[in-house]
This record gives C-alpha cells, sequence and structure tokens, in this order.
C-alpha cells in the first residue's frame, strides 16, 4: 500500500516537472522566435538574406520540394547529433576523471591544470589543421575537437562539486577509516550532483557547438558543412533551416537535461532550487 502510494506521488512529481519542462521549452522558443523577427525588422535585413519563421515553415512544409528539404535537413541533423554525442562523451567522461585525479591529489592539479588552461585560451579554429594532420578527418578527430569544446567549463563544475562537501561530513567519514576513494564515493560524488549536471547543461550546447565547427573545418558532412555549402550556393532558405533546427534541438535537449536533474536531485533529497 506504501509502496503505491509512494509510486502515485513520484508520477504526480515527474507529471508535473514534464510540464513544467514543455513550458520552459515552449516559452524559450517563442523568446528565441520573437528576437529572430525582432532582429530581421531592427537591423532592415534584406528578405533575400534574412528569411522569416513563415519562410522557413514553408521552405520544410510547404513548397513542392518540401520532403526533399526535410530529408535533406534531418539527414544533417542526425550527423550533427551523433557528431555531438562522440564530443559531449568524450569531454565529459575526460572531465570527471581528470576532476577526480584533481580531487585525490593537489600535485596532479597544479600539473595539469595548465593543459587544460592551454586547450582553453588557444582557438580552435588555430588548433584544427594540426588535429587533422595527426587524427584524419575522421571520428577521432571528432572527439579530439568536441572534447577540447567541453572538456574545460566541465572540468571547473564537477572539481568545484567535489570539493563542496563540508569539512566536517569529511572529518566524520575519515574518522571511520574511510580512504580517499571511499570519502569521493560516499560522500564527494553526492554533493558534486549540483555541480555535475551544471556542467552537463553546459556540456549540452558546447558539444553541439563543437559539433558544427568540425564538420566545417574537417569532416564535410552535417549541419556546420550544410551552413557553408548552402551559404555559397546562395541558398538562403536552407542556412536559415540549418539553423532553426539545431537551434530548437538544442533548446529541447537543454531542457531534457534539466528535467533529468530535477528527477535526480530529488532522489537524492536536495531542497528544490539548489
Amino acid at each position: 500500500m506504501v509502496s503505491k502510494q509512494w509510486e502515485g506521488r513520484t508520477l504526480k512529481t515527474f507529471s508535473k516537472k514534464l510540464g513544467k519542462s514543455v513550458l520552459n521549452t515552449a516559452f524559450s522558443l517563442v523568446v528565441v522566435t520573437a528576437l529572430w523577427v525582432f532582429a530581421l525588422w531592427i537591423f532592415d535585413v534584406s528578405p533575400y538574406i534574412g528569411k522569416n519563421p513563415l519562410d522557413v515553415y514553408n521552405f520544410l512544409f510547404t513548397v513542392e520540394k518540401a520532403v526533399e528539404n526535410q530529408q535533406l535537413v534531418l539527414t544533417a541533423l542526425g550527423q550533427t547529433l551523433y557528431d555531438s554525442s562522440i564530443g559531449f562523451t568524450a569531454g565529459l567522461t575526460i572531465a570527471t576523471l581528470v576532476a577526480v585525479l584533481f580531487a585525490l591529489s593537489k600535485g596532479i592539479e597544479q600539473a595539469l591544470m595548465p593543459i587544460a588552461m592551454l586547450l582553453r585560451s588557444v582557438p580552435l579554429i588555430a588548433m584544427t589543421p594540426i588535429i587533422i594532420l595527426i587524427f584524419g578527418r575522421g571520428e577521432v578527430t571528432v572527439a579530439v575537437m568536441g572534447a577540447i569544446v567541453v572538456l574545460f567549463p566541465a572540468l571547473v563544475n564537477i572539481v568545484f562539486g567535489l570539493r563542496s562537501v563540508s569539512p566536517s561530513m569529511g572529518d566524520l567519514v575519515e574518522v571511520y577509516g574511510a580512504n580517499k576513494f571511499k570519502q569521493l564515493r560516499t560522500v564527494a560524488f553526492p554533493s558534486s550532483l549540483p555541480a555535475f549536471f551544471a556542467a552537463v547543461k553546459i556540456s549540452v550546447p558546447g558539444a553541439i557547438t563543437g559539433a558544427l565547427l568540425v564538420e566545417w573545418l574537417a569532416t564535410g558532412s552535417g549541419i556546420g558543412y550544410g551552413i557553408v555549402s548552402a551559404v555559397g550556393r546562395a541558398k538562403a532558405n536552407e542556412v536559415w533551416a540549418y539553423v532553426v533546427v539545431i537551434t530548437v534541438v538544442s533548446i529541447v535537449l537543454y531542457n531534457l537535461v534539466a528535467l533529468l536533474e530535477d528527477y535526480v536531485l530529488e532522489r537524492y533529497g536536495f531542497a528544490k532550487g539548489k
């Protein structure tokens, strides 16, 4: 009986959070659309170059070649999402592992942090030729470039989270004989969840940006290359369709991560708003 009541409350809470996430996503899309229309108007952009939402809708749904246009955009989107997932996974995994090393040893942090800062400070476009020469134009380059974009902001957030444990809690588990690894597992990791999800939310648009960049500079596929190709062919409707689709997907993915964050943090007993 108690289990059914708990499951009912959990389902009700999740439904409320899902509804809130849908509203947040819809609100974000409305704001972006309003800013889009306002920018075209305030800067008096030529209709030949600047396409409005109706133009993009017609390109994707009402013109004679709408089906072909949809297939073109969706194929490019699928490739970009695949490339983004590679960079996101590589960057977040490396950031988490390095953050654990930093939490275990100040010496390792002092040795490796300058390298992370170097990767952050040097423009990726300047490193791209060297990366391509070393790794080629395949998935390894996608992973390397995506990881570089994601790594530093995720690393900073995760390190901050792992060190957010109160000194008294750390002293308590140490008194009971816990070594550093056990302290991380039992205290630091749960305490770092808000910071970890902050890193994930930053990494999602970062990974997409990295994927667009690597597609433009290295792989010659996906939305990143499609935008450049369409600009060269003066296909303004196609350019704006790519931009709109990847923007919508980015907003949706961000809000899905936020929904997952709310669910996980509530399960671990974090108060709302933290």
